[in-house]
């Protein structure tokens, strides 16, 4: 089926330094631009990262420091890689996760003015998640492999979930046997960034999700501590987070005048 589009969506895909959306970097960038009429444009690069790809990253990837040694930088690439996406919507796989956010931190860093207000975004591994059955009797099945008798009663039902988080964490080696992460690990929060610093209360409210004002309105703590606010753009967090964080003070400057 073709897509219904009104404006081009470009889909990407990223292999990179590692998994820190602030601190990694891209070795390759592919883009296959799909127009509204059909029409397909592919480009790839390899980039040049400025920094040491480690030995465990190029054993995924296979792309080595050595590969990466005569090719240019993201920001020799940067305008040319923008001109291909700046009139398009994105779309990925785990991309609204990880490769919009890294993305966007690589052409911040090369000064250009990258924002996805006018942009939407198509994570298929997200539509992958919500469309294919995630019930407790595929998860017994999967996890288990077990057939839920009495599905929906609730006492099979709860021992049912009982034996499967236990499968998980003998499954997974990086969840860890705590309650406390798994808590953390199982929430989802509606992000105001891309990285989880700032996400949304009930109201829709900017808020902290880290540190001493962890869940704290973003526009009181900048009302009551001004002096955070140069701290954050001081701080080792992603630039995304920093121009949503000089949004929210604007807005708040522009509220103040009114």
């Amino acid at each position: 089926m073709q897509l219904n589009l009104s404006k081009p969506i470009c889909f990407f895909d990223l292999e990179t330094t590692g998994i820190n959306i602030s601190k990694d970097r891209i070795v390759e960038i592919s883009i296959l631009k799909v127009f509204p009429d059909g029409k397909e444009v592919a480009k790839t690069w390899v980039v040049n990262p400025e920094m040491p790809i480690p030995a465990e990253v190029t054993a995924i990837h296979g792309i080595s420091d050595a590969d990466v040694a005569d090719k240019p930088t993201f920001k020799e690439l940067s305008k040319e890689i923008y001109n291909l996406i700046k009139d398009s919507d994105l779309g990925g796989f785990n991309s609204n996760r990880f490769d919009i956010p890294l993305l966007a931190e690589e052409l911040l860093r090369a000064e250009v003015d990258f924002d996805m207000k006018n942009t939407q975004s198509v994570d298929v591994q997200t539509i992958f998640h919500k469309m294919e059955q995630r019930t407790l009797v595929a998860a017994y099945k999967f996890y288990c492999n077990k057939n839920l008798e009495d599905a929906h009663s609730a006492e099979a039902d709860t021992k049912a979930t009982y034996e499967v988080l236990k499968a998980q964490l003998d499954r997974y080696e990086n969840l860890e046997n705590d309650t406390k992460f798994l808590a953390e690990f199982s929430s989802r929060k509606k992000f105001a960034d891309f990285a989880g610093f700032l996400v949304f209360n009930k109201e829709g409210e900017e808020c902290f999700s880290f540190g001493k004002h962890k869940g704290k309105r973003v526009l009181d703590v900048l009302e009551k501590e001004p002096g955070y606010f140069g701290w954050l753009l001081n701080a080792d967090f992603p630039l995304y987070t920093k121009k949503v964080l000089t949004a929210i003070k604007l807005r708040q400057f522009n509220n103040k005048l009114d």
